[in-house]
């Protein structure tokens, strides 16, 4: 043997011998019940900074300055239950812990499919902001009590609705230009490929875009990272829709670096809860993924989810107490089916490509383009429906409401308190019947039609079809072990066009499209280039326009992490431009409908920094703050654009200051999270439209009511504590305590038709201020300000588990009426005080209704099995198992709109235009049944 050889076999057993010499911590983890290798766990060294990932084959090594002596293993990844494993270290040893297991959290999953694609969620201006952006099952136990809970009672985090926080799939904001808020139903029935999600909370950092005061949640859809297999699922229930069924597929990544994924589903029923709130909607999802080579991949994704809905309505304690809760005016008996006028359509499919270039192992660039189009849709029915008399149009039918005030019992008690009989006579009608007539409908027009006239009665759509392009590109470079560096640039373009459709004349031909509320021939045209124009079904009527956005927005931001010490800055600038374009000329604004009108454009910045100190592995601090100028929303800076130009005066953006701040405890035995936080909103803008009586005295008149320059303040704090008492019990409670108010006194503006009943009211050119309405101090209607909850999981080993919660709301406050806080609330005809205005009894009357306590308990339970290949799941939930009940949100009308109008009305036992409320299901149930394979 040669002295070469000599040297080369020592050098290899002298780095053999330091290699097994080398302190080494390695494993892996395995699906509890499928044993299959489970990528991306967390493996966290407790008490130290060491985390690690394991890779596709579910491995895992730690192999640089390995702590000594007894050590906590955690091992964690969403929708998994996290368990610690304890060790001992020996030094120049290796720990190798093999096929550690997890199993799925099928309470928190079950419990995803159910607020994901249920009840709350399809009503997208108002249910949504009820989890306010969450959509996973966070490992946060807060988070998750706020989302599967709370949100049933109309609860927003922090009092904040969901246009505070970022919903992305596959880094694609869905956010609608239009208000801000995510469009739910856009996605809903695709629950298995919605999984796989990244969740930041609040303002920390996310690394797809800058965020809202309430996070970001990215979908990620790739097909390669969806996790193999089939799943076939059936659910029933009593909530929103009566039956489920889902079907979904993925591949995973072949040998050809091919990947898909394809699900379809279907949700259906011929009502919900509250009575003929039909359901009718399917699903489809497909993407493909195709790995090019190790530095690009491309991922095509498909989204079509159309979708009709029966809505319920809000209504006045006086119909609740005839009928019950579950009681909806909007429909009626035809041909023996409940017939629904108020039915909401949304078809709108989503197709993004997707780009990964990896350019190197520290740095990715994501490239992303989305266009979303199609339509959405909200039917209501007409009863102006008119004939051209001596070239003047006349007729209108009678309001088909079984709730319009003149037919109840309140308005004949109130215009004929001495002879009840018409009062008892409207109690039982409306016992007795109380729906809406179609059938005298169907009569009052063909009966018109046979004497040559048109249609009295129309079912027609507000209609929205939207087309939008959206394109970005989000970069992400690690510049060390310690620095993160995230930026990304984003554009959208959107053009949305407005109009109202004839669905159904309901039995006759035509329809004269003009406004029958105008007292001129010319102000009553819709539309000047075609006055008197007879309309049929699907034909465009009533308005026409067009809304085109841009936006193009950029931000950058770094994540700076070490041992004890983590922190992140960043910042946003955005550029928004909004420009209405009117198809028709509205009789009532000849000069200021036609064509495009004012482009405008507002300019907003983003600034956020926050840090966590790691005291210890138990004892961890977090702190937040940051500042957010933004665009008003299209819903908010057109006054009226369904007849003009017409913007908010004195429009801005408005401004968000946030900040928050945390501490966190963690043991082997309890989780804890405190959080205190302030926010506050300023130059906020709000357009609502009503009927009002005692405009400038004893006038009446459709408004828009403005709102303008709103400040809000939200103080509050959160908690969240979960305890694991024994190896099979959970305890877990949870608390939300804030005060949510109006912060100053905003500016109101009234416009309306420019006709002599205008001017008479004292509107100039349709137009009226009122100065400031008196709204500080006033609680934001924004749910529940007060949310507790307290329960218990009970996990056998045998893979069934029970659970129940019961949850208390306080605080919850009904929306005020700005218009009877302004001026025009004491102020008669000749613009002077009332003479019999009364100081007290005003400030009675305008004091703010807070709603009933009140307490729900809610059961969840499941079992799954392992069936040779196929796994088995069962899952059920009741809520409201002590069928409680409660009002969860609701409004004054702004009909009576001054001081006598308000007096007299509440002086009455039961007021004529009392507030309108909405109230919390009864007892319901879900049942969740899944084959996976």
């Amino acid at each position: 043997m040669n002295r070469i050889t000599l040297i080369f076999l020592f050098g290899f057993f002298s780095i053999l011998t330091a290699f097994s010499q080398q302190t080494i911590i390695k494993g892996s983890v395995v699906d509890g019940i499928s044993f299959d290798p489970i990528p991306e766990v967390t493996i966290t060294i407790e008490e130290t900074n060491q985390t690690t990932q394991t890779s596709l084959l579910g491995e895992f090594i730690f192999n640089n300055n390995v702590p000594l002596g007894e050590q906590i293993l955690r091992i964690s990844k969403t929708g998994y239950i996290t368990k610690r494993y304890p060790i001992v270290v020996n030094e120049n040893q290796t720990v190798n812990i093999t096929d550690m297991t997890l199993e799925v959290d099928t309470a928190s999953r079950n419990l995803f499919i159910i607020t994901l694609s249920d009840d709350e969620l399809n009503d997208d201006t108002s249910g949504a902001d009820n989890i306010s952006g969450l959509l996973a099952s966070s490992l946060d136990v807060f988070q998750r009590t706020a989302a599967f809970e709370f949100s049933s009672s109309f609860f927003r985090v922090r009092g904040l609705d969901s246009k505070n926080g970022s919903i992305l799939i596959n880094g694609i904001e869905m956010n609608k230009i239009y208000n801000g808020r995510p469009q739910w139903s856009n996605w809903g029935g695709i629950n298995d490929v919605l999984r796989n999600q990244e969740l930041t909370w609040g303002l920390t950092p996310s690394n797809y875009n800058f965020g809202g005061v309430l996070g970001t949640t990215n979908i990620n859809v790739r097909a390669s990272e969806a996790r193999p297999g089939g799943r076939i699922t059936y659910s029933s229930s009593n909530r929103s829709y009566t039956n489920r069924f889902m079907a979904t597929y993925a591949s995973g990544l072949l040998k050809n670096n091919w990947a898909y994924t394809i699900s379809i589903g279907r949700r259906w029923g011929n009502e919900g809860y509250q009575d003929a709130t039909s359901y009718n909607s399917n699903s489809f999802f497909a993407s493909a993924e195709k790995k090019i080579n190790d530095a690009h991949s491309l991922n095509v994704t498909a989204i079509y989810t159309p979708n009709r809905r029966g809505k319920s309505s809000p209504n006045t304690q006086e119909i609740y107490d005839l009928k019950d809760i579950k009681y909806n005016e909007y429909w009626g008996w035809q041909n023996g089916e409940k017939r629904n006028s108020r039915i909401k359509e949304v078809n709108e499919p989503i197709v993004m490509l997707n780009h990964y270039w990896d350019l190197n192992s520290k740095t990715t660039i994501n490239t992303n383009i989305g266009y979303q189009f199609g339509k959405l849709g909200n039917s209501r029915l007409d009863y102006n429906g008119a004939d051209l008399v001596n070239g003047f149009p006349q007729g209108g039918g009678a309001n088909p409401s079984p709730t319009y005030y003149q037919k109840l019992p309140s308005y004949f008690e109130r215009n004929f308190p001495n002879d009840l009989q018409f009062a008892y006579n409207a109690l039982k009608t409306f016992q007795n019947e109380g729906q809406i007539n179609w059938n005298a409908m169907y009569s009052a027009n063909i009966n018109n039609a046979q004497n040559g006239g048109n249609a009295i009665y129309a079912l027609y759509e507000d209609r929205v079809d939207d087309s939008q392009l959206t394109i970005n590109s989000i970069l992400n470079t690690e510049i060390n072990d310690h620095i993160l560096i995230n930026a990304g640039i984003n554009f959208k373009s959107l053009k949305s066009e407005n109009f109202a459709e004839v669905l159904d004349l309901l039995g006759a031909q035509t329809y004269l499209d003009i406004d029958g509320f105008a007292t001129e021939i010319n102000e009553a045209q819709n539309d000047l280039l075609n006055p008197n124009r007879m309309v049929s079904q699907g034909d465009k009527f009533k308005y026409h326009y067009n809304i085109f956005a841009n936006e193009l927005s950029a931000y950058a931001q770094a994540q700076f992490n070490y041992k004890t010490l983590d922190f992140y800055v960043s910042g946003s600038i955005k550029n928004t431009q909004y420009q209405r374009e009117g198809i028709y000329q509205n009789g009532g604004f000849p000069d200021n409908s036609l064509g495009k009108g004012e482009q405008l454009t507002f300019t907003g910045f983003g600034a956020k920094a926050g840090a966590t100190y790691k005291l210890t592995g138990k004892h961890v601090f977090d702190v937040n703050a940051g500042y957010i100028s933004r665009a008003p929303s299209i819903q908010n800076t057109f006054s009226n654009s369904r007849e003009n130009h017409n913007i908010v005066p004195n429009i801005s953006e408005e401004k968000v200051a946030s900040i928050d701040a945390s501490y966190i405890f963690r043991s082997s035995i309890v989780k804890a999270k405190l959080t205190g936080y302030f926010t506050k909103i300023t130059d906020a803008s709000e357009i609502s439209f009503f009927f009002a009586d005692g405009i400038g005295g004893d006038n009446t008149a459709f408004v828009q009511e403005i709102l303008q320059g709103i400040n809000k303040k939200h103080l509050g704090a959160e908690i969240g504590v979960e305890a694991q008492v024994t190896p099979t019990i959970k305890l877990k409670g949870a608390a939300a305590v804030g005060q949510f108010t109006y912060d100053n006194n905003p500016n109101l503006f009234l416009s309306t038709e420019p006709d002599a009943d205008a001017l008479a009211a004292g509107f100039v050119d349709g137009f009226k201020d009122f100065g400031q309405s008196k709204l500080k101090n006033y609680k934001l209607a924004s749910g529940p300000q007060n949310a507790y909850s307290l329960g218990f999981e009970y996990r056998d080993p045998d893979f069934w588990w029970f659970g129940a919660t019961a949850n208390f709301f306080s605080n919850t406050y009904i929306d005020v009426s700005p218009l009877t806080r302004s001026s025009n609330f004491t102020t008669d005809f000749d613009g002077n005080v009332f003479n019999d205005y009364d100081e007290d009894l005003a400030r009675t009357l305008l004091k703010q209704e807070r709603f009933d306590d009140y307490m729900v308990v809610n059961l969840v339970g499941g079992k799954s099995w392992k069936i040779g290949k196929y796994y088995v799941g069962l899952f059920a939930s009741v809520n409201n198992v002590l069928d409680e009940v409660y009002k969860t949100g609701g409004f004054e009308q702004g009909r009576n709109a001054n001081f006598r109008e308000l007096r007299d009305d509440k002086a009455l036992e039961t007021p004529v235009f009392g507030p309108k409320y909405w109230y919390g299901r009864g007892t319901t149930y879900f049942l969740n049944l899944n084959l996976r394979f």
